[in-house]
């Protein structure tokens, strides 16, 4: 049986935490957006339908008020995020520290994106970066939910300053 040290948690959870922000930016910049834009595509409902909505309704998106058992944004999420967790799931004995740090920031995007869309004035205060993605005039910016580190590294990140 192999050994677990603290180092293993003291770099594999901030690893984990960085690679579930790389993952939200890849993810949002060229799949959600780039493939997204284009009507018919499986991802078109992320810029046809969440953006949509999300600026008819200042930010607010009803799909969270529900469980996310519907074939909705909300549940399209929910089970992407599913099969992300699955994919790391072999990994959990070889890097339990990055597994632990990718499981909690997948958790804490879903929490964070969800009360971003059922309340627009905390998301105006504590996810301003999101907030101005949905509401502002460049969608195509701040690419990241839960923290803005990879726009501020790939300098996409905009704000009203």
């Amino acid at each position: 049986m192999m050994s677990i040290s603290i180092v293993d948690f003291l770099i594999g959870i901030p690893f984990g935490l960085f690679v579930e922000n790389v993952g939200e930016w890849v993810m949002h910049r060229y799949i959600l957006h780039g493939l997204g834009k284009r009507p018919g595509s499986l991802w078109s409902y992320h810029w046809h339908e969440h953006h949509r909505i999300c600026r008819q309704n200042g930010m607010i998106d009803p799909g969270y008020n529900e469980l996310p058992l519907r074939w909705n944004t909300q549940g399209k999420e929910v089970l992407f995020l599913v099969v992300v967790a699955l994919v790391h799931a072999p990994l959990i004995s070889l890097f339990p520290g990055y597994v632990s740090g990718m499981y909690a920031a997948l958790a804490y995007y879903y929490y964070k994106h969800r009360k971003a869309h059922l309340e627009p004035a905390w998301a105006k205060t504590h996810l301003p970066w999101h907030w101005e993605h949905h509401m502002g005039n460049n969608p195509d910016a701040n690419w990241c939910v839960t923290w803005n580190w990879f726009d501020r590294l790939m300098k996409t990140h905009v704000s009203r300053e």
